[in-house]
């Protein structure tokens, strides 16, 4: 038998684990398949030989348009700006561009669950996953967390779960430009539809990633995506409280003005709207909060979930992704029971506001992931007691007001670090009348901030590394950031 994409030439743009995947799963099906990276072979010796065994070809260095010759397809990772010179050609040649999530998506015989948004995503992608693997569906979870699933199809179910986690980035090439692929024609990139997941989820949408993205137009419409191509078989799930999202759910419309790289985006919401918000209790279907309780509506039967007092994760901004994942599992099919009895255990995602130790009083928190002023400020919003705040790492074009009024309530100390020390410390100049805040501190790296934290730091206070950058400019991700903020304190001596 043939291979299904014998005769097809592709060509992946990015050696990360997307490339990879997709570069494998390809090659797998009778591509010829060249994948291109510009770092050094020693960098990338292990990737090489694994690559080399399934036949296929790299090409190491500058990324010019040559790569394009004789190409059917191009492979894009989320990591690789869309502005990337390769990927203008291609457009302008006609060559389609698209990604392992998207080939993932176009193969998965399972329905998918699809969480965005500029904060909480993580956290309601894993509630949700353990929420329907409680109810006793065999679940698979992927996207923007875990194991890549495209090479994985063939095991799924279609009474399975799949559960995706999908940034900005991925969804951007989830977009369509409506020309269905011709009768019989199996090959992946001629179908130029969009997609959206049967049940999709925009938790939030507040401003992020806008040293990738050329305004906020073209973030929010990357965002809603997710939503642009559901049929009224589909299920969306929107945050009625949020600013941007609150209003698509009212208008039971999205609509985004036209911004820097981006035309004006509107399309009506065909998926049945599904609601959740801290405040009030939904019109329609939707999770909220009322009397000390999570309560959720589905198709007119409203339910209790569990008391306020059993969850375990801090900070309103927890809470209202708990009452996201119960619309989200509820819709895929999760049993009430099931929804109390996973958040009732659930102690958080590694990195997220994450209890490190206690130390002499003090304890200290690693929230790694906040890699924006929005979500460090969600941080700070989450503790009543007295802050030291270890901010830095790389600025993201992003504001930095609302985060500095809050840091002037209830702060104590900012120590910071990494390249955005100076521009975190004018966010926070000058300061107001009532300014909690001593002092800030420019401690230059992680481990030196640790050690200033360390010194200065009182019984009953927190010490919380939420740094409101990313880490790219002295670790390879977020993660490795927050292990070693682990490391650093657990190396601290108790006196």
């Amino acid at each position: 038998m043939t291979p299904p994409l014998s005769g097809q030439s592709l060509l992946v743009v990015g050696l990360a684990r997307e490339g990879v995947t997709a570069a494998s799963w390809l090659a797998g099906r009778g591509a010829r398949v060249t994948v291109s990276d510009v770092r050094p072979a020693a960098d990338l010796a292990e990737l090489l030989a694994v690559m080399a065994a399934k036949g296929v070809a790299v090409r190491l260095g500058p990324q010019t348009p040559d790569l394009l010759d004789g190409m059917d397809a191009i492979v894009a990772s989320p990591g690789v700006p869309q502005d990337h010179p390769l990927f203008l050609a291609a457009r302008q040649n006609g060559i389609p561009v698209t990604t392992e999530t998207r080939l993932f998506a176009q193969h998965c015989p399972a329905p998918i669950v699809g969480i965005t948004g500029s904060s909480g995503k993580t956290t309601t992608t894993t509630l949700t996953c353990h929420m329907l693997e409680a109810s006793g569906f065999r679940t698979w979870l992927g996207g923007n967390i875990g194991a890549p699933l495209l090479g994985r199809e063939e095991e799924m179910a279609a009474d399975d779960r799949v559960v995706l986690e999908l940034s900005s980035f991925q969804l951007l090439y989830w977009q369509g430009e409506g020309t269905p692929a011709a009768p019989g024609d199996a090959i992946p990139w001629h179908d130029r539809r969009g997609i959206s997941p049967h049940v999709a989820a925009v938790l939030n949408v507040t401003p992020n990633h806008l040293d990738r993205h050329p305004s906020m137009a073209h973030y929010a419409a990357a965002k809603a995506n997710i939503l642009a191509y559901q049929t009224p078989a589909d299920v969306a799930v929107l945050n009625r409280e949020d600013a941007v999202t609150g209003a698509w759910a009212a208008a039971n419309q999205v609509t985004i003005a036209a911004g820097a790289g981006q035309e004006a985006v509107r399309f009506d919401l065909a998926g049945r709207q599904v609601t959740f918000g801290l405040a009030t209790a939904p019109a329609g279907d939707g999770a909220w909060c009322e009397d000390g309780w999570v309560w959720w509506r589905w198709q007119g039967t409203t339910q209790p979930v569990l008391p306020q007092r059993e969850i375990q994760l801090r900070g309103q901004h927890n809470l209202a992704n708990v009452l996201a994942a119960c619309c989200l599992a509820g819709a895929a099919g999760a049993q009430t029971g099931a929804m109390r009895q996973v958040v009732a255990a659930f102690r958080g995602v590694e990195h997220r506001l994450e209890v490190v130790r206690s130390l002499g009083g003090v304890l200290w928190i690693n929230d790694s992931i906040a890699t924006s002023p929005e979500r460090s400020l969600a941080a700070l919003r989450s503790f009543e007691e007295p802050v030291i705040l270890l901010a830095g790492g790389r600025d993201k074009h992003l504001p930095w007001d609302a985060w500095a009024a809050e840091v002037h309530r209830s702060v104590r100390a900012v120590i910071t670090f990494g390249e955005a020390a100076a521009l975190i410390a004018s966010a926070l100049e000058p300061a107001p009348s009532g300014s909690s805040l001593e002092c800030v501190r420019d401690a230059g790296s992680l481990p030196q901030a640790v050690l200033s934290a360390r010194q200065i730091a009182r019984e009953g206070e927190v010490v919380l590394l939420s740094p409101g950058g990313t880490s790219y400019d002295a670790y390879v991700d977020f993660a490795a950031r927050g292990q070693h903020f682990r490391d650093l304190v657990a190396a601290l001596p108790e006196t």
